[in-house]
């Protein structure tokens, strides 16, 4: 076995898993870049996985998956990026360990990411959000179960799996109402719950009863809700919803749009980026910038403080009043 294949495993059992405590979508996600490397690697070279070394995954073989993905595969530069992104994260780790090939190494590490266009994110105004929370059929307890569960999703800006993976316990609605939240690497924070949400799930919790560990939006038979099963409701509820609000027609709504919506809201009511970064569980006021580019009344205000194309510089000053008189004549 090469050097490559113990310090692959060491990456994701000892890096990934125990000391950055990545969540399961990032091993998938870092899982499916390796494993499309190594199919790549493998046959460009003719060597089996665990036969590989760090001089066969050299920067020009590299360079030549990267545009596999694009060219063959169809994959957009983000997704192409996304792969990068787990190479170069398993060659910085592979570098301390393998100061012998620290040239080959640092030549992958150095292939930048490819620029893609930025798509402006999508959220619901204010008329969008009652006209969602309005469609669950509260006459029943699915109904009820999922108006609670999307009300929390938007006030709270919770993730989808921080949001399916709720538990009872993770439930305060005495003073200082708040949720748990297990967000991203394992860390924990609180978001903080309104008046309103603090009476539905109070009315939710007396109908839903059961134990702290139990989830707090189960399915019919009492498990966990899985993040596509909340993907489908909610895409049940937006269509119900757009019958009575057509703008909702025009959005494709994903269960990331509810967390958009709830960054948006704090934009209105003109909360700073910091803030909304510790409010969503953002590692990086970086990650929250998005919404400084969404914010057009912010735009709009910006435009209102600068002066009219061809006005003079400088400061206004009255004119003499006597001269004023005389003009006015």
């Amino acid at each position: 076995m090469s050097q490559l294949a113990p310090t692959l495993q060491a990456w994701f059992t000892d890096r990934l898993l125990t000391q950055r405590k990545v969540s399961p979508h990032t091993i998938a996600s870092y899982r499916d870049a390796v494993r499309l490397l190594l199919a790549f690697a493998q046959q460009q070279t003719g060597k089996a996985p665990s036969e590989l070394d760090f001089a066969d995954l050299d920067a020009p073989l590299i360079g030549a998956f990267l545009n596999h993905l694009e060219q063959d595969r169809g994959n957009s530069p983000r997704t192409r990026n996304a792969r990068l992104a787990a190479i170069h994260s398993l060659f910085r780790y592979s570098a301390l360990r393998h100061p012998e090939h620290a040239a080959s190494i640092a030549r992958v590490i150095e292939i930048p990411s490819k620029r893609h266009q930025e798509t402006v994110i999508c959220y619901l105004e204010r008329p969008e959000i009652d006209a969602v929370l309005a469609a669950p059929n509260r006459a029943s307890w699915l109904g009820r179960r999922d108006h609670a569960m999307l009300l929390v999703a938007i006030q709270t800006g919770v993730r989808v799996s921080e949001l399916v993976n709720l538990t009872i316990g993770a439930v305060t609605i005495t003073t200082g109402a708040h949720l748990r939240v297990q967000g991203k690497g394992g860390k924990e924070r609180s978001a903080v719950l309104t008046a309103e949400t603090v009476a539905v799930l109070r009315a939710w919790l007396r109908e839903r009863q059961g134990q702290p560990h139990e989830p707090l939006f189960p399915t019919r038979r009492g498990g966990p809700m899985t993040s596509r099963a909340f993907e489908l409701r909610l895409d049940q509820h937006v269509a119900t919803a757009a019958r009575r609000c057509p703008t909702l027609q025009t959005k494709r709504i994903t269960p990331h749009t509810l967390r958009h919506s709830n960054a948006m809201l704090l934009r209105a009511e003109k909360v700073d980026l910091y803030t909304i970064a510790l409010w969503l569980g953002h590692a990086s006021t970086k990650s929250t910038e998005i919404y400084l580019h969404a914010d057009d009344k912010l735009k709009q205000q910006a435009i209102d403080r600068t002066a009219p194309i061809g006005t003079p510089p400088g400061r206004y000053k009255p004119p003499d009043r006597l001269l004023a008189f005389l003009e006015g004549l």
